[in-house]
Order: C-alpha cells, then sequence, then structure tokens
C-alpha cells in the first residue's frame, strides 16, 4: 500500500480575461440603458394626407417680488397678458404656461394668473425649485 502523496497535476482556471469580459459588458450596458428610454413604445403609425400637426406650444410667465409680469422675459402689463395669450393661442392649439413666481408674491396674484389660464382654456404648470 503506497500511503505516500501523488503528484497530481493541478487544475488551474485564469479568470484574469473573464473579468475584462465582464468588465466590458457590464460597461456597454449601463451605457446603453441611458441612451435608451424604455418609455417610449414605438408604433407604425398610419400615413394621412389631409392631416394637420399639433403645435405645442410653452409660455412662460413670471411675477417678481414687486408685482412686475414678464411674458417670454418681456415686461407686460397684468391687462395686456389675456390678449397676448389669445394670439399665442391662435398660432399654437395646445398651449402651456409655465408660472414662475418668486416667494414674496402673495397667492392672489398667482390665483388671478390661473384664472386667466382657465377662462382661456390653456394648461398652466408652477414652476418650483428642486429641494
Amino acid at each position: 500500500m503506497n500511503l505516500r502523496r501523488r503528484n497530481r497535476p493541478h487544475a488551474e482556471v485564469h479568470t484574469s480575461a473573464m473579468n475584462d469580459i465582464m468588465f466590458f459588458l457590464m460597461l456597454f450596458f449601463l451605457i446603453a440603458s441611458t441612451v435608451t428610454n424604455p418609455n417610449v413604445i414605438k408604433l407604425m403609425l398610419p400615413k394621412s394626407a389631409s392631416g394637420q400637426s399639433v403645435s405645442k406650444k410653452t409660455v412662460s410667465i413670471a411675477i417678481n417680488q414687486n408685482l412686475e409680469y414678464f411674458l417670454d422675459k418681456q415686461l407686460v402689463k397684468l391687462e395686456e397678458i389675456q390678449p397676448k395669450l389669445a394670439s399665442y393661442q391662435q398660432q399654437a392649439k395646445e398651449l402651456t404656461i409655465v408660472l414662475s413666481v418668486d416667494r414674496t408674491v402673495a397667492i392672489q396674484d398667482v390665483v388671478t394668473i390661473m384664472d386667466i389660464a382657465n377662462k382661456m382654456g390653456i394648461k398652466l404648470v408652477l414652476a418650483t425649485e428642486p429641494k
């Protein structure tokens, strides 16, 4: 009986190349995931010869602490806002107002702009600052 240890060949697996491959795959999938948008549904829409394109426009209204109204960065009076919005509404079917208001402005001045938007049937979004 031979109790001495036999010299057996050792099995070795070199994984250094596997690490490189896994790193490049991980990098590829990270880059590919930032480029693709999972919320987008791709559809093949039917074609129409008499279709109309719907234009969307965003208009910004700002109110500063001195109660000055700015419509697309141009100083306007409160009475001029509704006629100018009507002209914007004629140009674009779907109009959205982005309302930026200083913190010190009373809520009544904000509600005045909201009433104008509601009367005209325009969507209004109140701009905020992230925390």
